[in-house]
Order: C-alpha cells, then structure tokens, then sequence
C-alpha cells in the first residue's frame, strides 16, 4: 500500500491527527492493533469541560463534574463547586466520535492491524510500516508516519529512536454500577492505605455506574494495582463505605508514561504525538485534552510538511508549539508529583489542611497543572502557610 501519512494508534492523540491531515487533502491510513476503536479502555476518562466544548466534544459524552473530595486516612478536603468544570468522559463512545471525525473527513481505519516493523530508507528517514492486518502482511509506504501508539511507542522504538520508559504508572480500574452515588461529585484518594506511591480514584460516569481504580508508581512500587483495588472494596475503604452496592461490569488495566516530555519529538518521517511524547499531566495523569489537541496540530503539521519531504526540519514548528504550551507545567508538576510520592500519612494530613483553604479555581487550577508564574505567586501571598510556600516555591524554581 501507498499512502501520504500511516498513523499508528487509533486512540484519541491518532483519530485527531488522522482527521486534520485528512482535512488538509492527505491520504491518511490509521492502525489500529485492538478489534475495534475504543474496545478495551485504559484511561479513567477525567478531563476538564472547557477544554472538551474549545475540542468540539459533544456534551452527550461525558458526565459534568463539579464537587471534589481529596481523602486520606485521617482527613479530607470538600471543594465544592458554583457549576460543573470537569468531567468524565465515556471513552469509548468519545473514541468513537473521534473516529466517525476522522473518516468522515477521509482517513481509512484499519483495525486489528498490529506494526511489527518499520521501513527506513538508506538515510534513516521513517518511509512506512510493515504490519500483520486482516488484510495479511502489508507494508505500507508513507511519506510520514505519526507515532500515537501510547506508551508502546512501537514506531519510534523499532525506529531505535526512543527507549523504554523508566518511570511510568500503572493502573487497574473497575467500572461499576453502583447505588448511593453521588455522580457530580469525584474523589481522590491519597495515602498507604489507598496506594503505596500514587492514588485512587472513583470517578462517576453516570448516576449510577462510577469508576472506582489504584494507580501505583514504578519503580517506586512494585505493588499489584489490581490486587490492592481488590481489597478496597472488599474493605469499603473511605469513601466507598457510602455506596450500598457495588457490581463491576469492566476491568480497565492501563500504563502511562511519567517522565514528562520526552527529548525530541520529531524525527526524518516520524511525528511522536500523546502519551508516546510524555504530554500528559503527571499530577493526575491525564492527558486526553493534549492527546485531540496535539493530535490535531501533528496532523495539520503532517500534511502542510509533505511538499517538503517531511523532514525533521518541516516538522520542527510541531514540538515547538506543543513544548512552549505544556512543557514547562508539565516539568513543574513532575516536581510536586515527586513530592507527593515522599508524603507520610500524616504529612498527607497537614497537606489536605492546605487544600482546604483553597477556592475552587485555585485548586483546579493546581491540579489541573496550570502552573503560571502569576498564579503561583497569588496563591503563595494568599496561603502563607510554610507547607504551601515549600510547595510553591518548589514550583516557581523550575
């Protein structure tokens, strides 16, 4: 096969990429490695309703948010909402509407098409991929290739371009449906007793189904997410000892990167792009926002690079805008990150005081990484106390 752009990964950061290279007039293949778009989900789906109404995501595909609980084992802090900010999304149905995008503006989506090598031609430049298809073996020859295949990073790995990732976050997730729930409200919780280096999480999709899932750092943890997700409910940890029933009906398992950006993300032929590129927020891990975002700019970038061979060079303005946008925030909430993995029980006790005191843009605003010399600095003047001041001093010497 011959095509302009192979985009490899049918997850939210390839669909966009595939639907604004098309857009332009790219001929655009997508591969996708599961059965289906969105058949096996690996996110929790939190993001931010602003963010979904600028990306054009309808609001039938997710559940507005707009009470916050932060739990550990001896306090906790209730920021409650004047109207729903954030979300939760219905991944697969989101998935899918970004799919019904892409080819309505004329990509092909092959699904369960795994890339088992990549095509170089002499100089190095990325021409294409072969792949195991329902087609049969292929190889597809391109003029570029946008690498969204998450935290594989199948192309640029084969490439030998990237290495495997050293830090990262693994998580196990039950959807559930669920009685006595609160569905405009989530809950962060943090602590030993919810994960040994990370949180857990429950997460309302509707009003009554709720994603209840551990997430544990590496290396600094080798515990088994899902095993420890396990006992919670069978303990009814805090806050789930308000539910009265709680029935899984999906395992979701996934693992995402947590070393922030990665160097480059432009090669000769080769676009990184998602969680592939470390552009998601290390604080709560999520990135599907950057992921349609970053994903339509790979694609506009993509197509207008190909009259001019697609070289790192026509590619550049990609990493520089996504870089200038996100990178700092993302290396600043990689430092508090790392201090919240150090937290005691009890350090974690005097950190939720903190939070507290906090509005509700204030703690989105912390949370969600948007981490701005100016903001930073109000919340230091209006939260003098000394844990606040180490964590915001922490912030404003990146």
């Amino acid at each position: 096969m011959e095509c302009d752009i192979v985009v490899v990964g049918g997850g939210p950061a390839g669909l966009s990429a595939a639907y604004s290279a098309s857009k332009m007039g790219a001929t655009t293949v997508v591969l996708e490695k599961d059965d289906g778009i969105g058949q096996f989900v690996r996110t929790s789906g939190v993001t931010w309703i602003d963010d979904m109404k600028r990306l054009g995501i309808p609001s039938k595909y997710y559940n507005p948010i707009k009470n916050y609980r932060i739990i550990c084992p001896t306090n906790e802090a209730i920021i409650k909402g004047t109207s729903a900010k954030s979300c939760v999304l219905d991944v697969r149905a989101s998935y899918q509407y970004l799919a019904s995008l892409a080819v309505a503006s004329g990509s092909d989506i092959m699904v369960k098409s795994q890339v088992r090598d990549v095509i170089l031609n002499p100089s190095g430049h990325v021409s294409g991929v072969k792949a195991i298809t329902p087609k049969g073996e292929l190889q597809i020859f391109s003029k570029l290739v946008i690498d969204a295949s998450g935290f594989s990073s199948v192309v640029a790995r084969k490439a030998g371009l990237v290495s495997e990732w050293k830090r990262f976050g693994i998580g196990a997730e039950y959807e559930c449906f669920c009685e006595g729930l609160d569905p405009q409200t989530w809950a962060l919780m943090v602590g030993s007793r919810y994960s040994s280096a990370g949180y857990s999480w429950l997460f309302p999709v509707s009003e009554n189904r709720v994603r209840i899932g551990v997430g544990i750092g590496r290396p600094e943890s080798s515990s088994d997410p899902l095993k420890v997700l396990n006992e919670l409910i069978g303990s009814r940890a805090r806050p789930l000892d308000e539910l009265s029933r709680i029935q899984p009906i999906e395992l979701h398992y996934g693992i995402i990167p947590n070393e922030g950006c990665i160097r480059t993300t432009v090669h000769d032929g080769l676009i990184l792009v998602g969680d592939c590129a470390g552009q998601s927020n290390p604080l709560i891990l999520e990135g599907i926002r950057f992921a349609i975002d970053f994903g339509r700019l790979a694609g506009e970038i993509a197509a207008e690079s190909l009259s001019r061979g697609a070289t790192k060079e026509s590619l550049i303005n990609y990493e520089n805008i996504w870089r200038e946008e996100i990178g700092s925030r993302i290396s600043s909430a990689l430092k508090v990150q790392s201090r919240w993995l150090s937290l005691t029980n009890e350090q974690w006790e005097k950190e939720i005081d903190i939070l507290k005191d906090l509005s509700e843009d204030e703690f989105l605003d912390f949370i969600k990484a948007e981490f701005t010399t100016s903001k930073m600095l109000k919340l230091s003047i209006h939260h003098p106390q000394i844990l606040a001041r180490r964590l915001f001093d922490l912030v404003l010497r990146r």
